[in-house]
């Protein structure tokens, strides 16, 4: 069997970013307490100590809102009943202004080994326009004193595109986390969702970007980062040799992961798990509902998520999955992108090119409507 990963998800945050449309929310100390329990209770319905665990994530909303101590129940109660690897990687996302350093020691003690601190900019107006509750000298905080404790896997979040924001803001603060040299940075634009402050009402905020502009930062991240020594391995995603994040890799080759905690998935099996979005019900035990995915929609995601890694997706082993030839199934678009020069053959792999990279959502469409 192949090892699993773990995500777990902890919903609960300081105060609600404008942008933000994962499920978060402010919550008392009484529903955290509840919450971590039933988390647990559903940790151990699932039990099984042959299953090898490589990655755990912990994400949120924002984990380092919780005592140190529940972080550290909920990973004791992970390995009651999983083997881990040796060398699993378990990261947990935290943001400047809930962290200190009794909790970060915790975090060492329990075995977590990578930290990503959601920055998101460096600006002081921008972070408050987007409704962040740190500042940079906040952040920095936060970084220096996993540092210094001897975490030696750090990621950062960036965004860009934002209101108010120019290139050369934008690019200024992207040198000063780059002169930080954590060991792996994700550059995301800005996407205004529906249902969120933000995209219900961008009116109310300064002026995006225009999209030259927001092209410009792009590219430029991209120059950047590979002048510095970062490997652009997904598209928005940059580390340092050898510090690719293994938990989203897995998500994006499609390897089997366990969903625990409030609205998370899971993928085992072939079949997708989904947990409540409500709290009532997931304190009260609802169980996960399961749906056997069709073979299309198991090859759509195969190709949709694999083609984010700059290193696309592997033809011997979509064809070890479904038992027949990517490139049969889909000879029509593959040969159209390639021919415009989007999509590359390298071997046994099927990648984007850079003006591919740029246009990727246009070619992920093309492969889901072929489906």
């Amino acid at each position: 069997m192949e090892d699993r990963e773990i995500y777990i998800h902890i919903p609960f945050c300081v105060k609600k970013c404008d942008y933000c449309d994962f499920l978060s929310f402010t919550s008392d100390d009484a529903t955290k307490r509840t919450y971590v329990d039933a988390l647990k209770r559903e940790i151990r319905a699932d039990f099984d100590r042959s299953v090898k665990i490589c990655s755990v994530f912990i994400g949120g909303g924002t984990p380092s809102i919780l005592d140190g101590d529940m972080i550290k129940e909920i990973l004791d109660t992970v390995r009651e009943g999983f083997e881990l690897t040796p060398d699993c990687e378990i990261t947990i996302e935290c943001n400047p202004g809930t962290l200190d350093q009794n909790k970060a020691k915790i975090y060492k003690a329990c075995g977590i080994n990578r930290i990503s601190l959601g920055l998101q900019a460096c600006d002081v107006l921008v972070l408050k326009s987007i409704g962040r509750i740190h500042t940079f000298a906040d952040f920095l905080k936060s970084y220096e004193l996993v540092r210094e404790l001897g975490f030696d896997n750090i990621n950062v979040d960036l965004m860009s595109a934002l209101p108010g924001q120019d290139l050369d803001a934008y690019l200024a603060g992207l040198k000063k986390v780059i002169s930080l040299e954590p060991e792996h940075i994700s550059a995301y634009s800005l996407i205004l969702e529906d249902g969120t402050k933000m995209g219900d009402h961008i009116e109310n905020y300064k002026k995006l970007p225009d999209e030259e502009e927001e092209r410009q930062m792009y590219h430029k991240t991209i120059e950047l980062m590979r002048e510095y020594g970062y490997d652009r391995y997904e598209i928005s995603n940059y580390c340092k040799p050898g510090y690719e994040c293994r938990h989203n890799i897995g998500y994006w080759t499609m390897r089997e992961y366990y969903g625990f905690g409030l609205g998370a998935s899971g993928f085992i099996g072939g079949k997708r798990s989904k947990n409540t979005d409500s709290m009532e019900a997931y304190l009260k035990g609802e169980l996960k509902k399961w749906e056997q995915e069709t073979g299309e929609d198991l090859m759509e995601e195969f190709v949709f998520l694999g083609l984010r890694m700059c290193k696309g997706i592997s033809l011997s082993k979509f064809k070890a999955f479904f038992g027949q030839d990517c490139d049969k199934i889909y000879k029509d678009v593959i040969d159209k992108h390639i021919a415009g020069g989007l999509l590359e053959k390298k071997g046994d792999r099927l990648a984007l090119t850079e003006k591919g990279m740029d246009l990727s959502n246009l070619v992920m469409s093309d492969f889901i409507i072929t489906v």
